[in-house]
């Protein structure tokens, strides 16, 4: 069996007058590309926000692998056409948060490995506030990838793009997940795509939850999509 990265048990969370979670157990395994549905406010957001240790759970537990890496890629980040840093500085900045100039040559040689990963190369000078939503996404991507994170979280990091671009994103993201073994968690409201990306899927409804292969998510989904 793969090796579990996470396992979540029992795991609830509640705010005042507001269950947002139940009774929730899964668990993630290296190499896994797990894809988490729903409708708004069943608490996908909510659930990255207890991986990533931002939020305390009311009751459960959330076993994550000592060590484990895990790169983050939100859905949506304030950059403005002012932005001055360009594409592959901004990229950077995860290294240490001070620009490229003062990298070492390793990790310059990181930088331009991601930047080409995500297929930026092009335009890796160009001021990241003068790119594309798109092209922003790969951005937040490549950043997230710099320090080769073990887990790989995208909190809806689709969501505001059109169909072409949201398949190049994730057509990048599942090359990463087959060749490199990459493991990923894709947050989603958008039943087609998860029925083209991800391998297993989580189900959180205000009813509870399903999990499963990707082939016993209902066929008569695929053209849904939650608003």
């Amino acid at each position: 069996m793969n090796e579990t990265l996470i396992s979540v048990e029992q795991l609830s969370l509640s705010f005042p007058n507001h269950l947002v979670l139940s009774d929730l157990s899964f668990k993630v395994h290296r190499g896994e590309f797990l894809g988490i549905i729903g409708e708004n406010g069943v608490g996908k957001t909510t659930l990255v926000r207890l991986i990533l240790e931002q939020l305390r759970p009311s009751a459960g537990k959330i076993n994550i692998k000592p060590g484990l890496k895990i790169g983050y890629v939100p859905q949506f980040r304030n950059v403005d056409v002012e932005y001055p840093l360009s594409i592959e500085d901004f990229i950077s900045l995860n290294f240490t948060g001070i620009k490229l100039p003062w990298l070492s040559r390793k990790e310059k040689a990181k930088v331009q490995s991601v930047i080409k990963q995500v297929n930026l190369d092009h335009i890796a000078k160009r001021p990241l506030g003068l790119a594309s939503g798109g092209e922003k996404q790969k951005a937040y991507l490549a950043q997230a990838l710099i320090n080769d994170p073990d887990l790989l979280i995208l909190d809806e990091s689709t969501a505001s793009l059109d169909p072409n671009t949201k398949r190049e994103l994730l057509d990048v993201v599942l090359r990463l997940n087959k060749e490199l073994g990459l493991t990923v968690i894709f947050v989603s409201h958008d039943m087609q795509v998860i029925h083209e990306y991800p391998d297993h899927f989580l189900w959180l409804t205000k009813q509870g939850y399903t999990q499963g292969p990707i082939d016993e998510l209902h066929n008569d989904s695929k053209e849904g999509e939650y608003v």
